[in-house]
C-alpha cells in the first residue's frame, strides 16, 4: 500500500524500505518508524477495539502512555500480546494483529455491547449475575471468562532468553530529554560514573518533537552532537530501549532494556530484555510529562488524538493520521501543534480554543471561546462538531482531531515508596511533592519545567547539586524559554458519553455515578469504575477523572487528592521478572560435595528443596527400587553404610553469649552443655508449636555449631538472626551459615568406628570411652586434613557424622569406600535413611508440619519449666494441653502382609468412619526390612496410652481399610543401646 500519509522531512531512513504486515495486509515503512507511525503513514487510523463496549479505536499518543493501539505482535511461539504500537520499533518483516474482536476489525460481533452500555455502567458487576445463583457456574462465569482480556497467548513456549544483570553508578539519569542530555553532560563532564537510560530508541525525548533550535542550530543536530560526547566518554554508560520501571529501597532502581524486541528475532545466545538492578548514589527524574486530553461527546474515534502527539508523528516520524486536521486546546501547545501541521503541508481546519483571548494566525482560523461537543465517524472521525462562541453550531470536516488539554509531569516514579505529588495550580496539575525516595531529584518537565530552556538549566543544576560537582558550571544552550499557562478545561459540559480512560471504557458519566452510589474517596472511585486500572495505568485519564469528582463534590482537585502509582511504570513480561530462572533453572539446583561420585555409581537422584540428593544405589539385577533400598537398610544394620547429610543445615554460633542465646532458642536447656559435648534440641515458634529440630555440638567456650533439617535451613538461620538482631541485639553473638562450607558424611552401623579409625589421624581416641555418644570435636583425618566428627545417630545404629571443608567431600567419600570394602560398606540415600529413621521413631518433616507440639511429639518434658525461652510460654496453652492431646506412635499391620499408607486416618476397630470418630492419622510410612512388613509413624488421640490397641487404618480416597496395632514409635532398639555401643 503507497504510504499516503507520509510527509516531507522527519527522522526516518528514507534509503531504505522496511515491509510488514498489520492483519495479514502488507505495508511498507522506513527504519526510524514505529508501527503506530508506519500505520499512519499508510493511511490505517483503526487499530483496536476498546475492552468493554468493543468501540473502535486508533492511536491516541506517541509514547508508552498508550490507552489504544495495543496488538498482538509477532507470530506463534513469540507471539506477544498487548503490546504498544506506538513503541514498537520498525523492523523488516514484522508482523502484527489487532486484538479484542471477533471475527474482524472492520466487524466486531461483541460491539453488541455498546448497545446496551445503560446496562453496563460503571460497577454493572457489583450488582448483577448475583441470580439466579444456579447460573453463575454454568452461565454467567464462561461467558465472562471468555470476554476477559485483550489479547491471546500463543500457549507455546516462548524460544527466547532473558537475563539480569546489575550495575552501579554515582547518578542515574531516568530520561534523556533536554533535562536528562544537560544532567548527563554536567556529571559526565566532572567525571562521575553516569548512566543515562530512556525508554525510547533514540535519545533526546520531546526535542525529537520539535522544530526549534538550540544554540541557533537544530534540534536534530544538537542531540547528534550531545550525545556523540556523551558516547565517548568511558564513564558514561548510555542506556536506549531501557524503561525504569520502578525506585526501591537504598538507592535501588529497576530498569528493563530492551535488546531484542527491534529484531525480528535476538540474536543467538543474546537476550531479548535485560531486568537491570542498578544500585545509584543519586538519581535524577527527567521523565518528562504526558499530554492529557479533554474529554467530549464521542472523543474516541479513531483519528482523535492529543496534539503533542500529531506534532510527534509530524516532526519526528513525517507521518499524519489525515491531510485535514483541527486541533481542540485550552493552552498555547495546542497552537504550536497546528503551526507545525501547517508548515508539514497539512490542511488545518481550524484551531478551536476554549480561551476567548486565545491568539490568532494568519494561516489558518481559530474558534476562540468555542467547544467541541461531538464528533461522527462509525470507524474513523470523518466530521466534528463544534459548538461557538456565540452558541452557534458548526461542523468541521476533518479526518483527524488533536487534544490539548495540558501536561501532566511524569511523577510516578516518585510515589513508588509512599510520596504523594502535589498540586501545582500554575500549572493546573500534580507535580513531585516533598517525599521522595532517598536520594532521587527530579529536574524538567517532571519537575513542572515545560519550557526548554528552564529544563536544560533544571537538568544541569540538578546533577551539580546531586553530586555537590565544584567548578564552573557547564554553558546552558539558548532555547525557547515561553512561559507556559494552562487554563484548566477538562470536558464539556452536557456530554452523555465523553470518554476519560477510553481502554476501561470509563466516561464522565459513569464518574457521577460513582460519586451518586457513595464511591467518592479516589480509591473507591478507582476500583467502582476502573479508571487507571488498564495497562497505562491512567497516565491520560487519572486527572480527568479527578478534576469531574472534585466538580461533582464541590472541592478543589487538591481535597479530592490522587492515588499513588506501583511499579511497574509500564508492563514488563513476566519471562523478563523471571529471567534465566524458568524450566530446570526455576531455582538453583544444589549439588552434594559426593554428587558426581554418586552419579558414577548410578545414583537415582530426587529433589530435596533446591538439592539434588542420592534416592538410592541399584546394583545390577535389581529391579525394582525397593530391592535397593531394603538391601542398604539391611547391610547398614548389618555393618556400615555412608550417607552424604550435607544438605543437613549447618549454622556457626559464635561468640560469649553463645550459649545463653541457645538457650533462649531451644525450650530445652544448653547454658551448661559441656565443650566436647552435643544435644538435641527443639525450636518452637512464637505460639508454642514446634519449628524444627535438630543439634547443637559445643566445640569451644563461645563457638556451637548447630543442625537444622534440610527443609527449614534457611528458614531457622532467618529466624535466628531475627532474635539475635530485634529481640536480643545487645548479646555478643554472631551467626553464618556454613551449609556449604562443609561436607557432612553419616557412617553408621556396627562398624562405623571401625572404618573411621582406618582414616581418623592415631592421635584421636574415636572408642566409646574416649568419644561415647553424643560427643564432638574438631581432628584431623587422612593425615593432616581439619574435621570435625560428631557422635550422633539418625538411624539408631552406632554412628558418627564427619565434617570436612567442601572441596575434600568428594575425596573424602571415594577414601571412606575404599577403607570399607572390608566391612563390606554400602552407600545409601534419602529412602533408606527415611526407612532407618521410622523404624527408629524420629520425628522428620512428615512430623514437624507446623501444627504439632512438643506435647504431640512426645517432648513435653523437653519444655524447660526452668528458663523462659521463644514459645515456651504459649506451648502452655490449655488447648495445646488437652487430656486427649495427640501423642505420636508408632503403627504395625496386625497382617504383616498388608499395607501402611501415609495420610490414612485412624478409628476405631468398630464404628462410624467419618470425620467426628477421627481418632488420628499416619505421617509416615515404610517398609521395615528389619521387620519385614511395614510400618508407620502417626499422630493419635492419647497416644501414649493406647500401645496395644487395635485400630482401624483408614482412606475413603483410596478405598483402604486395615487392621492395625498401635505400638512404640521405637520400632528398632528402643533401649538405644546400639548407638550407645
Amino acid at each position: 500500500m503507497t504510504q499516503v500519509n507520509r510527509l516531507n522531512g522527519g527522522q526516518i531512513d528514507r534509503t531504505r524500505t522496511l515491509n510488514f504486515k498489520f492483519d495479514n495486509r502488507n505495508f511498507t515503512a522506513h527504519p526510524g518508524d514505529t508501527l503506530a507511525s508506519a500505520l499512519l503513514a499508510n493511511g490505517v487510523r483503526l487499530i483496536g477495539r476498546s475492552f468493554k463496549y468493543h468501540r473502535p479505536r486508533g492511536i491516541l499518543s506517541a509514547g508508552s502512555e498508550e490507552p489504544n493501539a495495543l496488538v498482538e505482535l509477532r507470530t506463534e511461539n513469540r507471539k506477544e500480546p498487548n503490546t504498544r504500537a506506538t513503541t514498537i520499533e520498525m523492523f523488516d518483516g514484522l508482523e502484527a494483529h489487532s486484538q479484542n474482536r471477533w471475527p474482524s476489525l472492520r466487524f466486531d460481533a461483541m460491539a453488541i455491547n455498546d448497545r446496551f452500555s445503560n446496562f453496563l455502567t460503571a460497577g454493572f458487576y457489583y450488582k448483577t449475575f448475583m441470580w439466579p445463583a444456579a447460573f453463575w457456574e454454568k452461565l454467567y462465569e464462561p461467558v465472562i471468562r471468555r470476554a476477559a482480556g485483550l489479547g491471546t497467548m500463543s500457549m507455546q513456549e516462548d524460544p527466547d532468553e532473558y537475563d539480569k544483570g546489575f550495575r552501579h553508578c554515582d547518578l542515574l539519569i531516568i530520561g534523556a530529554g533536554p533535562a536528562g542530555l544537560m544532567a548527563a553532560l554536567t556529571a559526565g563532564r566532572a567525571g562521575s560514573d553516569v548512566i543515562l537510560a530512556d525508554e525510547d530508541f533514540a535519545l533526546g525525548g520531546r526535542l525529537n518533537s520539535e522544530t526549534y533550535s538550540l544554540n541557533d542550530d537544530d534540534t536534530p543536530n544538537w542531540i547528534a552532537q550531545t550525545v556523540a560526547e556523551l558516547s565517548a566518554m568511558p564513564n558514561v554508560h548510555l542506556m536506549p530501549r531501557t524503561t525504569v520501571i520502578g525506585a526501591f529501597d537504598h538507592g535501588i532502581y529497576g530498569a528493563v532494556e530492551r535488546k531484542g524486541d527491534h529484531l525480528s528475532a535476538p540474536s543467538e545466545g543474546k537476550p531479548r530484555q535485560i531486568l537491570w538492578r542498578i544500585y545509584s548514589r543519586r538519581a535524577l527524574l527527567c521523565a518528562g510529562a504526558t499530554e492529557r486530553p479533554i474529554a467530549f461527546e464521542n472523543n474516541d474515534r479513531p483519528g482523535i488524538m492529543l496534539a503533542g502527539a500529531l506534532r510527534s508523528y509530524a516532526n519526528r516520524f513525517a507521518a499524519t493520521p489525515a491531510q485535514r486536521v483541527a486541533i481542540f486546546t485550552n493552552n498555547d501547545d495546542g497552537h504550536r501543534t497546528a503551526a507545525d501541521l501547517h508548515a508539514k503541508g497539512v490542511k488545518i481546519a481550524a484551531v478551536v480554543d476554549v480561551r476567548p483571548e486565545a491568539p490568532l494566525n494568519g494561516d489558518y482560523e481559530v474558534l476562540r471561546g468555542a467547544e467541541v461537543i461531538d464528533t461522527k465517524g462509525r470507524l474513523g472521525l470523518t466530521f466534528a462538531e463544534v459548538k461557538l462562541a456565540d452558541g452557534s453550531n458548526r461542523t468541521l470536516d476533518v479526518g483527524a482531531l488533536g487534544i490539548s488539554g495540558g501536561w501532566n509531569p511524569n511523577v510516578h516514579l516518585t510515589c513508588h515508596q509512599r510520596g504523594r505529588p502535589a498540586w501545582n495550580e500554575t500549572l493546573s496539575a500534580f507535580v513531585p511533592g516533598d517525599t521522595l525516595p532517598p536520594g532521587l531529584t527530579v529536574a524538567g518537565a517532571a519537575n513542572g519545567i515545560m519550557s526548554t530552556h528552564g529544563a536544560l538549566k533544571s537538568g544541569a543544576e540538578a546533577a551539580t547539586h546531586a553530586l555537590d560537582l565544584k567548578g564552573d558550571a557547564i554553558a546552558i544552550p539558548t532555547a525557547e524559554d515561553a512561559p507556559v499557562t494552562q487554563t484548566p478545561f477538562w470536558y464539556v459540559q452536557g456530554c452523555s458519553r465523553a470518554w476519560l480512560d477510553q481502554q476501561n471504557d470509563v466516561t464522565v458519566k459513569d464518574v457521577k455515578l460513582s460519586h451518586q452510589e457513595g464511591f467518592q474517596s479516589v480509591e473507591h472511585l478507582k476500583r467502582y469504575t476502573t479508571l487507571g486500572m488498564a495497562t497505562d495505568q491512567g497516565k491520560t485519564s487519572n486527572m480527568g477523572g479527578l478534576a469531574i469528582m472534585a466538580e461533582i463534590a464541590g472541592k478543589s482537585i487538591p481535597q479530592v487528592g490522587t492515588t499513588i502509582y506501583r511499579p511497574p511504570y509500564t508492563p514488563v513480561p513476566i519471562a523478563t521478572f523471571a529471567g534465566r530462572m524458568r524450566g530446570k533453572e526455576f531455582h538453583p539446583t544444589r549439588l552434594t560435595p559426593s554428587h558426581h561420585w554418586a552419579k558414577e555409581r548410578g545414583a537415582v537422584f530426587v529433589e530435596v528443596g533446591n538439592w539434588l540428593r542420592a534416592q538410592w544405589f541399584p546394583l545390577p539385577g535389581e529391579t525394582h527400587w525397593r530391592q535397593s533400598v531394603d538391601r542398604e537398610v539391611r547391610q547398614t544394620r548389618a555393618s556400615v553404610g555412608v550417607c552424604d547429610c550435607t544438605t543437613l543445615g549447618k549454622i556457626d554460633v559464635q561468640g560469649t553469649d553463645a550459649a545463653d542465646f541457645l538457650n533462649r532458642i531451644y525450650c530445652n536447656g544448653f547454658a551448661k552443655l559441656a565443650v566436647g559435648k552435643t544435644r538435641y534440641g527443639l525450636m518452637l515458634r512464637e505460639d508454642g508449636i514446634a519449628m524444627d529440630d535438630g543439634t547443637a555440638a559445643r566445640l569451644a567456650e563461645d563457638h556451637f555449631v548447630v543442625t537444622t533439617t534440610t527443609a527449614n535451613a534457611v528458614k531457622v538461620y532467618q529466624h535466628m538472626e531475627f532474635i539475635r538482631q530485634c529481640l536480643f541485639p545487645d548479646m555478643d553473638v554472631q551467626l553464618i551459615s556454613t551449609t556449604e562450607t562443609w561436607a557432612q558424611y553419616a557412617v553408621a552401623g556396627p562398624n562405623s568406628r571401625k572404618l573411621l579409625q582406618k582414616i581418623v589421624d592415631p592421635e584421636f581416641d574415636i572408642s566409646n570411652d574416649g568419644f561415647p555418644f553424643m560427643a564432638c570435636g574438631n581432628i584431623t583425618v587422612c593425615g593432616g586434613l581439619r574435621a570435625r566428627l560428631f557422635r550422633i545417630s539418625f538411624s539408631g545404629e552406632l554412628a558418627f557424622e564427619i565434617a570436612v571443608p567442601s572441596r575434600y567431600g568428594d575425596a573424602l567419600m571415594r577414601r571412606l569406600m575404599v577403607e570399607g570394602e572390608e566391612f563390606n560398606v554400602v552407600p545409601y540415600g534419602t529412602e533408606a535413611l527415611g526407612v532407618m529413621r521410622i523404624e527408629k521413631g524420629h520425628a522428620a518433616g512428615n512430623e514437624l508440619n507446623g501444627t504439632t507440639t512438643a506435647l504431640n511429639l512426645g517432648m513435653g518434658r523437653m519444655v524447660s519449666k526452668k528458663k523462659d525461652s521463644i514459645g515456651s510460654v504459649l506451648s502452655e496453652r490449655e488447648g495445646l494441653n488437652e487430656a486427649d492431646a495427640l501423642n505420636m506412635v508408632g503403627v504395625k499391620p496386625v497382617n504383616s502382609a498388608d499395607k501402611i499408607t501415609a495420610g490414612a486416618h485412624l478409628m476405631d476397630a468398630s464404628g462410624p468412619v467419618d470425620a467426628a470418630h477421627d481418632q488420628g492419622y499416619v505421617t509416615s510410612a515404610a517398609f521395615s526390612p528389619s521387620l519385614n512388613c511395614y510400618i508407620g509413624l502417626g499422630f493419635l488421640k492419647n497416644g501414649s496410652d493406647r500401645h496395644g490397641e487395635k485400630m482401624r487404618l483408614v482412606s475413603p480416597l483410596t478405598d483402604l481399610t486395615v487392621e492395625v496395632e498401635i505400638v512404640s514409635s521405637h520400632f528398632v532398639d528402643p533401649e538405644g543401646e546400639r548407638l550407645r555401643a
